[in-house]
């Protein structure tokens, strides 16, 4: 598969990344441990090799997971993507939200980027990734408590030190990482991007290119709702905080299924999935180096990869582009 460069780093990484977030099982109605460690190794043996995953995914599960299905492989055959700066065990930091554990037990985050918490998480995930180093060290969240400056000169330090390669940041307007590049050269911004959410295109997209940095995009079937395969009235499990997103209202599934009809006879061109030609479309924009897709098991991973088992003409793109430009969410007041 190929490779694409990170930024100006010396990662490079696959155009579609294994998303990790999904088998740590909080916010997504929990995950079954086999099939996870299947999926993963699915991806890599399918040719990608680059994972995404943080510490807030499962409160650790997720890295210990992908350290489990990676081991015996040896390191330099693949790129772990991970993230910092995601605080549950103490009230220090910017306050983010409440919410509840998979145990449905209830727990404050917050939002702590200083520089003693950036060194300890990062030994923490190197532990659980089983791991002496880190492709790509993220912040998750900008954390308005701790100055920009104190932040990066800790990821400085860990790329001096060898325990990570490059850093990059998630969640990050323009206006931030102005500021953070004052103090370090950043690899990537990773932020949601889809078909029908595509407000990055404006100025976040631009800023990168200029600057020369990544984007990597997460959510592209923007939690599954891509995929056709959610209708009007769908039921999700129990602890799926997907129940109740804007995006999950029936008159927005209705109105993307909607721009899916238009978008189905190119799928079926290629005798692809929708949620396979959504893939195709993304990793293909303009500006996005990655994009980060999610599976639960082995067969979820096959389906995926078969994304990038065909080529998309010019006039495909622009046709499938124009259709997702005609799409408008309903806008409500309980959005």
């Amino acid at each position: 598969m190929e490779k694409r460069q990170l930024g100006t780093s010396s990662v490079m990484v696959t155009p579609m990344a294994f998303g990790a977030w999904a088998i740590g099982g909080w916010m997504w109605g929990g995950a079954e441990e086999t099939d996870a460690i299947k999926a993963i190794q699915s991806a890599y043996d399918s040719g990608i090799t680059t994972i995404d995953t943080a510490p807030v995914y499962g409160f650790g599960r997720s890295e210990e997971l992908v350290g489990k299905a990676m081991q015996g492989i040896s390191r330099d055959k693949y790129e772990l993507l991970t993230k910092f700066g995601m605080n549950w065990v103490s009230e220090e930091g910017e306050f983010f939200f409440d919410s509840v554990d998979n145990d449905g037990k209830p727990f404050k985050m917050y939002k702590l980027a200083s520089k003693k918490r950036i060194i300890t998480e990062c030994e923490d995930s190197l532990r659980r990734l089983k791991t002496d180093y880190i492709d790509l060290y993220q912040i998750h969240w900008p954390d308005a408590t701790t100055p920009l400056h104190e932040t990066f000169e800790a990821l400085q330090q860990l790329i001096k030190d060898g325990k990570i390669r490059a850093a990059g940041v998630c969640n990050y307007n323009v206006d931030l990482v102005e500021e953070a590049s004052k103090s370090i050269q950043l690899a990537s911004n990773q932020v949601p991007y889809s078909m029908v959410l595509r407000d990055i295109e404006k100025n976040v997209i631009p800023q990168a290119v200029e600057k020369k940095m990544s984007i990597i995009a997460y959510s592209p079937l923007q939690r599954g709702l891509l995929t056709g395969k959610i209708k009007p009235g769908h039921k999700f499990g129990e602890g799926d905080t997907r129940e109740g997103n804007r995006f999950y209202t029936d008159e927005n599934i209705r109105r993307t299924n909607e721009l899916l009809d238009k978008i189905k006879p190119i799928a079926d061109s290629y005798n692809a999935t929708l949620a396979q030609l959504v893939i195709n479309w993304t990793i293909n924009r303009p500006g996005i180096t990655c994009a980060l897709v999610g599976a639960r098991n082995a067969e979820q991973v096959s389906d995926n990869v078969k994304a990038l088992s065909f080529t998309l003409s010019v006039d495909e793109l622009n046709a499938i582009t124009a259709a997702a430009d005609e799409f408008v969410p309903a806008e409500k007041s309980s959005l």
